[in-house]
């Protein structure tokens, strides 16, 4: 019955969340912006679907080598580690339900999780650059 709990605690999280726009050269994102601690932790667990060109962006207090694991999520993601500028840092497939970690390979404050496959279909790779409101020099994407 605890899963059960869970997994409406997740998705009640997700419809409170706010969104941002995001691009990806001309395609459009439309992102989840996770950016408290709880937020962070439960990110896109226990959802059984996600729509394309949806996704959730990770934003932290400060840079860091923040890894991700997917022991409750259900969808197999792609995650962006991104700079703050908006560049791609690297790129990790994640397959679901793994506790495998992925991790940025240097310290970054955002992280960009879309379905599996994503950008490596649109030809998006590090030192590509993800666009949108507070990216930048002074970026403070977040709330």
């Amino acid at each position: 019955m605890a899963g059960v709990g869970a997994a409406v605690h997740a998705q009640d999280a997700a419809q409170q969340l706010p969104v941002t726009r995001l691009t990806a050269g001309m395609h459009l994102i439309t992102a989840e912006v996770a950016d408290s601690p709880e937020e962070r932790g439960i990110g896109l667990m226990h959802r059984p679907s996600m729509p394309a060109n949806h996704g959730m962006l990770f934003v932290f207090e400060q840079p860091g080598v923040h890894c991700f694991w997917m022991k409750n999520t259900l969808l197999p993601l792609s995650i962006a580690f991104l700079a703050d500028d908006g560049s791609i840092v690297n790129i990790a497939d994640m397959p679901p339900r793994s506790e495998a970690s992925h991790c940025p390979t240097k310290p970054v404050r955002l992280a960009l999780e879309m379905n599996q496959g994503w950008f490596a279909k649109r030809g998006l790779k590090a030192g590509s650059r993800i666009g949108g409101e507070g990216f930048g020099p002074a970026a403070s994407v977040g709330r």
